[in-house]
């Protein structure tokens, strides 16, 4: 597929808007690669995101910034020629212009366009390490979403739309229009593919575009306007319920459990919980619908200890004494492991290699079993190496299960290592253990197994692990 490309300034441009989207991109160069911090743009290979790019380039040459940490993000969705073409134009791109690019894929062909958001930004926050990821959302899009959510009968929440703020990332074009986006394209020459999926009325937010809003300014001029300015209160509405919500949030853990505090929760009433308790889950990475909402409103005075309610989605809460535990539920369906190769999703856990295979180790990480060559030196209990000369399988852990954490000691049950975790007994079901040949030698975020002698020369591959809970981004 040839990609659109037009060289030549047209005579009707918008100046304004140029000077726009020039004034949002040297305005997010300050605020990130300014004060040091890194910047990751997301780059589908389509209009908007590649002038995402020309335009980050054009403010960090006009900003002298020297060599800034700049890195260009893609995902291919494996959805066919289209994807594959789109995903080089934008490394060829990135290449042209002297930035580092990254690359993730997906087999996705069939799948929804929820299944593509959430791998694709699960792919954006590993890759992004830390750095602030920028996406090209315009305040068209802004439009659209809040159109659906009106449709699916969202609070303040979900009204807020693309106004939310979300951790680690930033949206500079939710000012512009995407047509201004387009003429800066044709004016500057930028090089783009339009994603044919965008005409299919099989996707809702193609007929909200194509048809449900064009018909509404029709009779409505101005409704888009009327929507952004909904959006922008709901924000305000929404970070207020938040910096109320955190009061109440007394532990979280890494698995997506968090724990609440009832007794200050309960002196609200009715209607104050139903504003209180999704900007709380929204901490566990929960979305509650109006049942749900309605249904916690009620649990939090009437729950005794030890009671639990499940919600929609998998999601489960707990009373725990004077706390309530919000977590997914795991579905075990036994202990069957599955081969740690590569990037592996199991239930709701995420395992990603993060240094090739093949490395020798410096560190004390060997021994002559399999099953002991796990300890890296680091304090984190979410990141390990393993041996590359072994085989690697994760499992959910099972009562029976046993783990060495010290040499010179004997082999403790995993479930009395997830008590000294305080890993609450809810969110233990389905959690992870990691077995080199058949000796479980990581429990991920809990522990790793002995420190052996070290034996250079042995072949390792280091893992990081983390949850991969379905994301509305």
């Amino acid at each position: 597929m040839t990609p659109i490309s037009v060289a030549a300034a047209s005579t009707d441009l918008d100046r304004g808007s140029l000077a726009a989207i020039d004034a949002a991109a040297r305005a997010l160069v300050r605020s990130t690669l300014g004060s040091g911090e890194g910047l990751a743009l997301a780059v589908s290979g389509g209009c908007d995101s590649m002038v995402l790019l020309s335009a980050v380039n054009d403010a960090v040459r006009a900003e002298r910034l020297g060599s800034p940490r700049v890195r260009v993000l893609t995902f291919n969705h494996g959805t066919g020629l289209h994807a594959d073409a789109a995903a080089a134009l934008v490394a060829a791109a990135a290449a042209g212009l002297g930035l580092e690019v990254r690359t993730g894929r997906g087999e996705l062909r069939g799948a929804s366009e929820a299944a593509w958001r959430s791998a694709r930004w699960r792919f954006l926050r590993d890759a992004s390490e830390g750095a602030m990821i920028a996406t090209a959302h315009t305040g068209d899009d802004q439009i659209e979403t809040v159109a659906m959510r009106v449709l699916r009968g969202a609070g303040a929440r979900g009204l807020a739309g693309l106004e939310a703020a979300t951790p680690g990332v930033v949206r500079p074009f939710l000012d512009v229009s995407r047509t201004a986006l387009r003429k800066f394209a044709r004016d500057r020459g930028v090089r783009f593919l339009d994603d044919p999926s965008n005409s299919s009325r099989a996707h809702l937010r193609n007929r909200v575009r194509l048809d449900l809003l064009p018909a509404l300014e029709r009779i409505r001029p101005g409704f888009g306007d009327e929507l952004r300015a909904l959006a922008r209160r709901a924000a305000l509405t929404r970070a207020e319920a938040d910096a109320v919500a955190g009061g109440f949030v007394s532990a979280d853990a890494q698995d997506g459990s968090i724990r609440v505090a009832r007794h200050e929760l309960a002196t609200y009433d009715s209607a104050a919980l139903c504003v209180l308790w999704p900007a709380i889950a929204a901490r566990a990475r929960v979305t509650l619908d109006r049942r749900g909402t309605l249904r916690l409103a009620q649990f939090t005075t009437s729950g005794a200890p030890g009671a639990r309610i499940q919600l929609s989605g998998g999601v489960e809460v707990y009373r725990h004494g004077d706390f309530f535990v919000i977590h997914r539920v795991e579905r075990r369906a036994g202990t069957a492991a599955v081969s740690l190769t590569g990037v592996v999703e199991f239930g709701r856990w995420w395992f990603q290699p993060i240094e090739p295979a093949g490395v020798t180790p410096t560190e004390n990480t060997d021994r002559e079993t399999c099953g002991a060559t796990v300890v890296t030196g680091r304090d984190d209990p979410w990141t390990v190496d393993l041996p590359g000369d072994c085989s690697l399988s994760v499992r959910a852990w099972a009562p029976a299960d046993r783990m060495r954490a010290r040499t010179d000691g004997a082999a403790r049950r995993v479930k009395r290592f997830l008590t000294d975790a305080r890993v609450a007994g809810p969110s233990r079901v389905g959690w992870p253990v990691v077995l080199a040949d058949d000796e479980i030698v990581w429990i991920p975020g809990v522990r790793r197994a002995a420190a052996p002698p070290e034996r250079s020369g042995r072949p390792i591959v280091r893992y990081t692990c983390g949850t991969s809970p379905k994301r509305a981004q």
